[in-house]
This record gives structure tokens, C-alpha cells and sequence, in this order.
């Protein structure tokens, strides 16, 4: 689509950044992703309002953590997704937010080795119950469960997710990030584009963007760029989040009504997202529905 500046005569400007050489193994460059989807009810709402306004959804995720699901819920979410052919994403646990000790130095990752040991058992209880990509925000817990699944003690076809609380905003991050393992990286939704292009040229893991991000991250709202991230960033997953929202976790039936209506609202963001590629003629390159490889990646070697 033209500019509409160029059609008062203002001169075009040429592409600042270079277009991502990269795509997913099944050549789509963009694929969706409905994050905070915290247990079996929020989930039927969002496949519902799914089907409502025809939004795909490629991936699920969920943020309160795997601990905080019983086996039962766990097992109705895989069932669900499998169904829908949605992959479904447990973040693990516990945290250093959530740990005795001072919050603002604790941070997101594991606290101590007992925490590290915590989240890897929450992964083998998660596998075991189907699910087959981990949500992860530590470095030393990604590595551990690349180890495990090199080694054979989780499904190979697990995919390990960098969270959003400590995606990399240089390349060089982004890059050691992959070699540990990781198969989807978040990374914070204030990058520019040419940002983005930086990253994407160190290293080929597909690259999580909410292109609205909660209030928690920033409340960035990215509408208007979702065709140039896609064109530098590709692969990409494209993430429907949800602004001026409260932040409900952990959940639990307390939150349910907010849990529900947040998400259907999360639903009909990805449903203004996908217009607005229609608009700007991005009507291709969408991963088929079912998705869920991440391709060839870069790896440290494992002991």
C-alpha cells in the first residue's frame, strides 16, 4: 500500500532496515499467539471468541504456572488444544517474585538451587500430563531443560519459551539466548525495527512480540507496525495482549470473571491486529494453523 505521505507530495523514504532472511520450516514468516490464559474456563472463552471473529490462534500461553493448575485442569487444557490443534504454554516455576526475600532483587528467575530443581520437576509433571512447550525465565533453568531434552528425559519435540519479564534487548543476548536452548524468545515490545532487524541478523529462534503488551511491560501498543515486524522480524509470533488490564496473577476462581473477559478482549485485539495487516495488503505468509516447529537453531554443545 502507498504511503498516504506520498500522496501530498512528501518523498518516499527507503527501508531503513534490512527484511529478515528467515522464515518457520513450513515457510510462513508470522504465526499468533493468546497469552495469559489461566485455566480451563478462560480457555474455552478464547476458542469460542475465536471462532467468533475468526481470529487463528497458533499458540496459548499461560502465566500463574504450572503449579498453580491441578493435573485435572492440565490435562483438560491439553485435550482442549490438541483438539483445536492450538500448542498449549505452561510457564514454569516458582519464581524469585513470588519467593521470600527482597522482590525487587529476586526478579523473575529461579532463586537458588532448590528453585531451579522446583522448576525442572514442574516441567516433567507438565510433560508428562501432554503438554509440550514450557514457558521459562531463567538462563540456568533453560539449560537445564535443554540438557534434559537432549538427554532424552523430556519429549524432544518440547519447545522451551523465553518470557517476556527477561527477553534480550541486544543481539548478542538474543544469540546466547538460542544457543541455551530457547525456541521462542520474547523480547520487549519497545524495540524499533531496526532494533528488531539487529537481532534477528544474530540468530534465527523465532521471535515473541505482544503487539500490545500489559501494563506490567510497558503497555506498549504496536498496532500500526505489525506488517514491519513481521517483514524484520520474521519468524515471528505475533502477540495479542491486553492493555489497562489487571494483573491477575497467580489466578484462581476469586479472578475468574476478569480472567474471562480480559482474554475475549485479548481475542478481539488479535482480531483489530489481523485488519490491520489486511489493510496494509499483508495478506500472506501466515504459518498454517497447527504450527508448531521452530526449525533448525543454533546450540551450545551439551555435556
Amino acid at each position: 500500500m502507498r504511503n498516504p505521505l506520498e500522496r501530498l507530495g512528501d518523498p518516499a523514504v527507503p527501508h531503513a532496515v534490512n527484511d529478515s532472511p528467515v522464515t518457520f520450516p513450513d515457510g510462513g514468516t508470522w504465526r499468533t499467539e493468546l497469552p495469559s490464559c489461566e485455566g480451563p474456563a478462560v480457555l474455552d472463552a478464547v476458542l469460542e471468541e475465536s471462532r467468533r471473529l475468526e481470529v487463528p490462534l497458533h499458540r496459548i500461553s499461560q502465566g500463574s504456572g504450572v503449579w498453580m493448575l491441578t493435573d485435572g485442569e492440565i490435562s483438560q487444557m491439553v485435550a482442549v488444544c490438541e483438539e483445536a490443534r492450538i500448542e498449549l504454554c505452561l510457564f514454569l516455576g516458582p519464581r524469585g517474585t513470588w519467593a521470600p526475600g527482597p522482590i525487587p532483587l529476586a526478579g523473575p528467575r529461579a532463586r537458588g538451587r532448590d528453585q531451579v530443581a522446583q522448576c525442572l520437576a514442574d516441567a516433567e509433571r507438565a510433560a508428562a500430563l501432554g503438554v509440550r512447550c514450557l514457558l521459562v525465565a531463567d538462563e540456568g533453568v533453560l539449560w537445564s531443560l535443554h540438557r534434559m531434552r537432549t538427554a532424552g528425559h523430556l519429549p524432544e519435540d518440547t519447545t522451551l519459551k523465553v518470557s517476556s519479564l527477561v527477553g534480550p534487548v541486544n543481539p548478542v543476548t538474543f544469540a546466547i539466548w538460542e544457543r541455551l536452548g530457547a525456541d521462542s524468545i520474547n523480547v520487549p515490545s519497545d524495540l524499533t525495527l531496526a532494533e528488531i532487524a539487529e537481532l534477528r541478523s544474530y540468530g534465527s529462534a523465532p521471535i515473541d512480540f505482544y503487539v500490545e503488551a500489559p501494563d506490567t511491560i510497558g503497555g506498549h501498543v504496536r498496532i500500526h507496525d505489525a506488517a514491519g515486524l513481521i517483514r524484520v522480524g520474521a519468524p515471528i509470533y505475533l502477540k495479542f495482549g491486553l492493555r489497562n488490564a489487571p494483573d491477575i496473577y497467580p489466578a484462581g476462581r476469586h479472578l475468574l470473571p476478569v480472567a474471562i473477559e480480559s482474554a475475549r478482549e485479548r481475542v478481539r485485539r488479535g482480531r483489530l491486529v489481523l485488519d490491520t495487516l489486511a489493510r496494509l495488503g499483508v495478506t500472506e505468509g501466515m504459518s498454517p494453523l497447527g504450527s508448531r516447529e521452530p526449525g533448525k537453531l543454533s546450540r551450545f554443545t551439551t555435556p
